[in-house]
């Protein structure tokens, strides 16, 4: 498993408007500048959280973004499952269809129970604690 910069970049996203929270809106600008993330390429993380239901917008001078929950709501593991495809730690874990050697493979189960530990950890962790 290796989280990429778009997982890492939505965790500091969420960081910042949870941060920043006095229930105003945020713009991607101050985000931008005190994250060092190019408004590019936060216009498209910023577009995957809101399509998740994980930040409100507001258009207009005063517009932006902010959190829709309480930070100790949000969960590490929901965000980056969000933003990656897959946090599994090898393909076969969440297959959508049937492994061929899935009766015979003698690791399956470890990988099984590393994957439920990494999604046990993540979905543990909030963004309240990590402030």
């Amino acid at each position: 498993m290796m989280i990429s910069t778009k997982g890492r970049y939505a965790m500091s996203i969420m960081l910042d408007l949870a941060q920043h929270d006095d229930g105003s809106y945020i713009s991607l600008k101050d985000i931008s500048e005190r994250q060092e993330i190019s408004m590019k390429y936060l216009e498209a993380i910023i577009a995957k959280l809101s399509k998740g239901g994980l930040v409100d917008s507001a258009r207009g001078k005063s517009g932006g973004y902010r959190l829709n929950r309480k930070p100790e709501e949000y969960s590490v593991g929901e965000i980056l499952i969000l933003t990656e495809k897959s946090l599994a730690p090898v393909a076969c874990v969440e297959c959508e269809k049937q492994c061929t050697k899935e009766g015979s493979c003698l690791s399956r189960p470890m990988w099984n129970e590393l994957n439920e530990v990494i999604m046990d950890f993540l979905n543990g962790k909030t963004l309240a604690d990590l402030l």
